[in-house]
C-alpha cells in the first residue's frame, strides 16, 4: 500500500516555518526574482529554495507566521555572474541581492543536453572518433563534467567549462559506459560552445562486449510487508510523529533531504537531540593517471544538486512495505516549477530483537522486538546512484546510511593488459580507483542549544598498584575546546568516538545527558597529496571530524559554489579563526565514505556498497528508555 502527503492539510491556515514550498511559492518567488531589477532579464535559475528563518524564530515560533522567503539562484552567462536573490512570498518584495561574480552555479540541465550535442557536431571531435571506428554520432553519449580548477591557465580566465567524455550505444537501453572512447577528451566552454581544446591520445579500441543489465530471467517467491491497521506514523505537512520521535522532513535542491527539529518525545517533554540534519557536501576523487580520468573530481552536491537529481521513487522497488511518500517542488531554468512525486520515502522497518531475557530461575523469558523509522531518498547523478537513509530507532538511536550503486566509471584497455590505479572487470574495460567521501552536517541541539563534544577512547590502565591484575582498561575524555582542536580523525584502534554533552542538563547519576557519534563505517579520508589541488578543493575530506560553532550562512563544507572553485572555501575558511566551541551553539561535521577499488562483481551494475554513522545516546535517558514497550500480542515469545 502507499500513499502521498503532497498538499498543504486542508483548513491549515499558519503553515509551520519550515514546511515545504508549494509550487506556487516557487513559482511566485522565481517571477519576483526575475522581475526584480536585480539581474538582467537573460538570467538563467539554477535553483530555489526557501530561505530558512533564524533558528532561535523557528525554536520560539509560538503560531504567529513568520516571514516566509525564498532564495533564488541565477546565472547570467553573458555577465558570467552569479548571483543569490532573496525576495518574500507571495507578495514578491525584493529581501536582497548577493553577487558572486566569480562564482559558478551548480550545472543546469538545459547545459548538459545543449553541450552534448555541441561536442557531438564539433568536426574535430568527429574525426578523432572516425580514427577509432566510431562514424555514427547518434550513437555516441556525451557526459559533459564539472572541469574541476587544477590551477591551469585556462582556471583563471573565468570561463563555465566542462570536460566531456564519449562512449558508444549498441542501441536502445544498452550500457554506455560498457564501451568508452579511451584517451579522448574535449575542453568545452559551457556559455558560449567554444571547445576550448580537444585531447586526441593514442587510440584504444572500443570494447564492443554487450553488458547490459537488464531482463533478469531468476525469480524470487514474493516477500510482502502488510501492517493490516496501516503505518504507525502520521505525516502532516512535512511533520512526521512516530513513536517516540517527532521532526521535519523536506528536500533541499543541493543537499537532498534535509531533517529539522529532530525531537525525543517522553510523555509531556519533548527533548530536543538534533535542529537540522543534512549531507552538506560530497565528493568524488578519481585516482588515475590517465588522461579521461585524472581530472575527475566530482562534487555531486555542489556542482550538480542531490536534490535536482532526486528520483521519483516506486513502491515495491525502491520501497517497500506500507509507504507514505512526499513530494517535492524544484524548478526549471526557466523557474517553472514542477512536483517530484514520491520524492521522499517513510516507512517502518523490523529490525529484529530490541532486547530480551530469558530467566533461568524463573523459567520465563522476556523479548521486545525492534522497529524503525525510515526516511529516505535516491538521487541519479550520471552514472552513480546514491541512496540516503536516516532510521529512528525506540531506543534513541539514530542512524544515517548512504547506500551507493549504479554502474562504475569504465577505463577501455587492450585485451591482456591492464591500466595503472585501475583494476580490471572485464578483459577489456577497468574500473580506476576511486573514493566517494560524504559530509554530513549536524547542527546539534542536545536539550537546548548549548553543548559541548568531549573526544572518548579506550586505554590500557598500566600494571601496578592499581591493576594488580593487569586487566583493567578505562575511557579517556578529552574536552575540544576549540574548532581547531576539533579536527579529528576517526581511530577504530582505539575505539574513538565523539560525545555531545549538555552541561546545564543532568541526568539521574549527576552526569551531562549526551549522545555520541560513532564511526562505523571507518574508512580513509581524501587519498590524493596534500598538494594536490583536490585537496584543497575538498578539504573537509581530509579529516573525519569537524566542530564550528553556529552560524546561518556556514552551511556547506566547501563552500556554496564549488564548481570550478580553486579551493579554500567552506570548513578550513571558517575554521582558520579558532573559535571557542565549549557550552556553544555548535556543528558538527562528519566525514564518512568508501574507497573503491573495482571488481569484476561491480559491472555491469555494483551492488549495494554502505557507508555511515550512528548518533547513541549516553545518559541521555535515566534507564533503557523503551523498557515500557508492551510485548508481542499474538504469538508465543514470551511466558
Amino acid at each position: 500500500m502507499t500513499q502521498t502527503d503532497s498538499s498543504v492539510p486542508a483548513g491549515t491556515s499558519v503553515r509551520h516555518p519550515l514546511a515545504p514550498l508549494t509550487e506556487e511559492e516557487a513559482a511566485a518567488a522565481c517571477r519576483a526574482a526575475l522581475a526584480s531589477g536585480a539581474v538582467g532579464s537573460g538570467a538563467r535559475i539554477a535553483y530555489c529554495a526557501l530561505a530558512e528563518p533564524p533558528k532561535e524564530a523557528v525554536l520560539g515560533w509560538d503560531g504567529t507566521p513568520l516571514p516566509r522567503e525564498v532564495t533564488v539562484v541565477t546565472y547570467e552567462k553573458d555577465l558570467g555572474r552569479t548571483s543569490m536573490v532573496t525576495v518574500s512570498v507571495p507578495d514578491g518584495g525584493l529581501v536582497s541581492c548577493e553577487y558572486a561574480p566569480a562564482a559558478q552555479p551548480p550545472i543546469m540541465l538545459e547545459e548538459w543536453l545543449a553541450n552534448s550535442e555541441t561536442v557531438r557536431r564539433d568536426p574535430g571531435f568527429q574525426v578523432a572518433c572516425a580514427r577509432r571506428g566510431v562514424t555514427d554520432m547518434s550513437m555516441v553519449q556525451i557526459d559533459p563534467w564539472p572541469a574541476s580548477n587544477f590551477g591551469l591557465p585556462v582556471d583563471g580566465e573565468g570561463r563555465r567549462l566542462a570536460r566531456c567524455v564519449a562512449y558508444v550505444l549498441d542501441g536502445p537501453g544498452d550500457n554506455a559506459y560498457a564501451h568508452p572512447i579511451e584517451n579522448l577528451v574535449v575542453l568545452l566552454d559551457r556559455d558560449t560552445g567554444e571547445i576550448v581544446e580537444l585531447q586526441d591520445g593514442e587510440v584504444v579500441p572500443v570494447p564492443r562486449a554487450p553488458s547490459r543489465y537488464d531482463g533478469g530471467v531468476r525469480e524470487l517467491a514474493p516477500l510482502q510487508i502488510v501492517q493490516p491497521d496501516g503505518p504507525g506514523f502520521t505525516v502532516d505537512d512535512g511533520a512526521l510523529r512516530w513513536g517516540p520521535w517527532q521532526l521535519r522532513a523536506s528536500m533541499h535542491p543541493i543537499e537532498g533531504l534535509v531533517l529539522h527539529e529532530i525531537c525525543y518525545v517522553e510523555g509531556e517533554r519533548v527533548r530536543p537531540v538534533v535542529y537540522r540534519a543534512s549531507l552538506s557536501e560530497m565528493i568524488v576523487p578519481y585516482g588515475s593517471t590517465s588522461m579521461n580520468h585524472w581530472w575527475k573530481n566530482a562534487f555531486d552536491a555542489g556542482d550538480v544538486g542531490l536534490g535536482k537529481m532526486a528520483n521519483a521513487l516506486e513502491l515495491g522497488c525502491d520501497c517497500l512495505g506500507e509507504i507514505v511518500y512526499l513530494d517535492a517542488v524544484m524548478v526549471n531554468e526557466d523557474g517553472v516549477p514542477e512536483t517530484l512525486r514520491n520524492a521522499i520515502c517513510v516507512h517502518e522497518e523490523d529490525d529484529g530483537i530490541l532486547w530480551k531475557h530469558f530467566d533461568l530461575m524463573a523459567g520465563s523469558s522476556e523479548v521486545r522486538r525492534s522497529r524503525r523509522l525510515v526516511v529516505s531518498f535516491i538521487a541519479t547523478v550520471g552514472n552513480y546512484e546514491y541512496g540516503f537513509f536516516w532510521y529512528f530507532y525506540l531506543d534513541g538511536t539514530i542512524q544515517a546510511e548512504v547506500k551507493l550503486t549504479g554502474i562504475i566509471q569504465t577505463q577501455a584497455v587492450v585485451p591482456g593488459t591492464g591500466a595503472p590505479y585501475a583494476n580490471l572487470v572485464t578483459p577489456e574495460l577497468a574500473g580506476p580507483h576511486h573514493q566517494h567521501l560524504f559530509n554530513f552536517r549536524l547542527d546539534v541541539c542536545l536539550d537546548g542549544p548549548l553543548n559541548s563534544v568531549y573526544e572518548v577512547e579506550a586505554a590500557r590502565v598500566p600494571p601496578g598498584p592499581g591493576n594488580p591484575y593487569g586487566n583493567a582498561f578505562t575511557a579517556t575524555a578529552t574536552l575540544l575546546k576549540t574548532e581547531t582542536e576539533a579536527q579529528r580523525m576517526a581511530a577504530p584502534e582505539k575505539g574513538r568516538y565523539w560525545k555531545v554533552v549538555n552541561h546545564g542538563s543532568l541526568n539521574a547519576v549527576g552526569e551531562p545527558v549526551a549522545y555520541k557519534l560513532m564511526p562505523t563505517h571507518v574508512g580513509p579520508v581524501l587519498l590524493a597529496d596534500e598538494g594536490a589541488a583536490i585537496s584543497r578543493r575538498a578539504a573537509f575530506a581530509t579529516k573525519h571530524l569537524w566542530v564550528t560553532p553556529f552560524g546561518a550562512a556556514e552551511r556547506r563544507a566547501a563552500g556554496d559554489f564549488p564548481n570550478q572553485h580553486p579551493g579554500g572555501a567552506g570548513l578550513p575558511e571558517w575554521t582558520a579563526a579558532g573559535r571557542p566551541v565549549v557550552d556553544a551553539d555548535i556543528v558538527l561535521w562528519y566525514t564518512v565514505g568508501t574507497t573503491h577499488f573495482c571488481r569484476p562483481e561491480d559491472f555491469p551494475v555494483m551492488p549495494v556498497e554502505y557507508t555511515g554513522f550512528t548518533l547513541k545516546p549516553v545518559g541521555f535517558f535515566d534507564r533503557n528508555p523503551a523498557i515500557d514497550l508492551a510485548g508481542p500480542s499474538g504469538g508465543h515469545c514470551h511466558t
